[in-house]
Formats: structure tokens, sequence, C-alpha cells
């Protein structure tokens, strides 16, 4: 499955990249300097001095490695103020057989719905929806009942609002993903570039290493600043998205839709076939498929919307 088949699967675009096993030395390291926050933040999450707080990560078919794994080396790096491990993870799937994700990786769940404990966080990356058992939603609906927080990485949005929890609140996802979502579920409120969205215990990240800066922001509620500063040293990780969640600005409006540089308005990414194409108010656009040329057809009123809200924040000539 390729990059734009994912995307108008729901489950996005995929890079596969992790990094080594933390090391106990991240946390006998300093804080580095600190860095200045600029938004405000919910408050404060308690963590037990003991630790060892259960995160279930959902696995299906085709998800995106480092929307899980990502937040995976996070999780395994934080610690608490004595020291001891934060978090316990454990991978969840549909059964305990091995689950093909991206880069043809095969995963062995750790549990099944059916035998997982109750977590204190789930994380849910993109993955292809074709193939999403119903009990995993039901799984994930019931679980969010007693979560910290529950979150999304990327297309991973698609899976949470799925789940009907996201109705009423606002979420973000992949910018390639913004149309398709919008007009999927129109109940949820879509922040355009957002690198992450929190609303009561649920979370959405933007695209792919979004869910880094999300997880480490779910890490910074449990046990503040200083002690996530010792995971970002130990990461070496030089993202300051986790500390603005308004850090997403380069994908909250259109790129330019012109002649010269042809972007589908569907999935934002450059055609490379010009055949395929549709006339909107004028204009011509074209697209990377037949049916990212069909949900454009269908949802005009949505991309006339957006196109709105880009206007009102920057000039014509941009458009």
């Amino acid at each position: 499955m390729n990059r734009r088949e994912l995307i108008q699967k729901s489950a996005l675009l995929g890079v596969a990249a992790t990094v080594g096993s933390p090391s106990a030395v991240w946390r006998t390291q300093p804080a580095g300097p600190r860095l200045h926050r600029k938004a405000s933040v919910l408050s404060p999450i308690a963590a037990p001095a003991e630790g060892n707080l259960p995160v279930a990560f959902v696995l299906g078919r085709g998800a995106v490695v480092l929307d899980f794994a990502g937040p995976l080396e996070v999780f395994a790096g934080a610690s608490t103020k004595n020291g001891q491990p934060l978090f316990a993870p454990y991978m969840v799937a549909a059964s305990k057989e091995p689950v093909t994700v991206g880069g043809g990786m095969k995963i062995t769940p750790d549990h099944d719905f059916k035998s997982a404990p109750q977590p204190k966080l789930v994380v849910i990356p993109a993955m292809d929806m074709s193939s999403v058992p119903q009990e995993m939603y039901e799984w994930i609906r019931t679980a969010s009942k007693a979560t910290d927080v529950t979150m999304s990485v990327c297309n991973g949005a698609y899976l949470l609002a799925e789940t009907g929890l996201l109705d009423g609140k606002s979420a973000t996802c992949h910018h390639g993903g913004f149309l398709m979502f919008a007009s999927m579920y129109p109940k949820v409120h879509l922040k355009r570039g957002a690198r992450f969205v929190e609303e009561r215990n649920l979370a959405s990240a933007g695209g792919v290493s979004s869910g880094i800066d999300l997880a480490l922001r779910v890490v910074e509620r449990y046990v503040g600043y200083d002690l996530t500063m010792q995971v970002v040293d130990g990461m070496e990780y030089q993202g300051k998205g986790w500390l603005d969640p308004s850090s997403n600005v380069k994908y909250a409006r259109f790129p330019p839709f012109t002649e010269e540089n042809p972007i589908c308005p569907s999935c934002l990414m450059k055609v490379s076939n010009r055949s395929i194409k549709s006339s909107h108010k004028g204009k011509t656009y074209y697209f990377c498929s037949t049916a990212d040329k069909e949900l454009f057809d269908k949802h005009t009123d949505i991309f006339d919307r957006f196109l709105a809200e880009d206007l009102a924040v920057k000039p014509q000539s941009n458009v």
C-alpha cells in the first residue's frame, strides 16, 4: 500500500523510523535550559510514586511505525521523581497473532482486546482502516472511560473519531487528510495547523512526528518540565512543538493552487499527472487519483469553507 492509498483509507502517509532503547542514564542527566512556553496548558495529572502506569498501543494492519514508536520511545524513557519507570507500555490488537505494520515489520501484541489490562493511556496510530474490526472501536470507547489520556497520532484521529468520542470536541490530523476528515466527521471541530489538540481526556496529534510532541506534553503533565527535559535530552530531540500546540502553522492553510505547481486539493500532494481534473468556480484543479477528485467534487462546500478561512488571514494572490 503506497502513501496516497494510505491517505485515501484514512491511514497516513508512511514513514517508519525509531531509535534505540531508552537508557537509564537519561534519568540522571540534568535538564536542559528552560524553554519558553507559547500556550496555556491543561492541569497536571497526578503521577503515583511507584509509576508503571499502563499504556496501551493499539495496533492494526499497516500501522505507521513512527506514529506509535515515537510516543513509545518517549513513554519508555520517562520516570517518576524517585526514578521509577513512569509507564508500563504494552501492545494490544484484535488477537495475539503478529501484526504487519508499516514497512512490513511484524509485531506480536502483548494482549488482545479481551485480555488487555485497563490502561491509563491509549495511543492510536494511523493504520489501514479497511481492516479495523469493530471490537477495536468498542475497546477504545470502553477503555477511554477510565483513561487519563486517549491520544491519536496523525490519521489515527479517524479511528478515534469513528468511536464517536470526538463528537462535539476539537481534534486535528495529518494535513493531507483534512478535507476527508471534515467530510467524514462533521461533528468534530477540526483544527488545521495544530501540532496537537487536547480536550478533557482526549488528545490528537498532527502528522507522524507530531506524536512525539504530544507524548512529551503528556509526560510533562504527569511529572513536570524538568523530568520531561531529561527525556528530551536523552533522545537528543530538537523539536519544540511539545511546548506550542499551534506550531504546525505551516499546515494551517492551503498551499497555492497554480498551473505552474499543481497541488491536489484533496490530499495536498503535488500532482504528477494532470489527466484527472475538475473545474470549480472558474478554476481548474488537478488530482492525484479519481478518488481524490470524487472527494473534492462531493465536498466543495468544505473546500470553500477552508478557502474562506484562509482568505481571512492572507492575500488573495497567494491562493
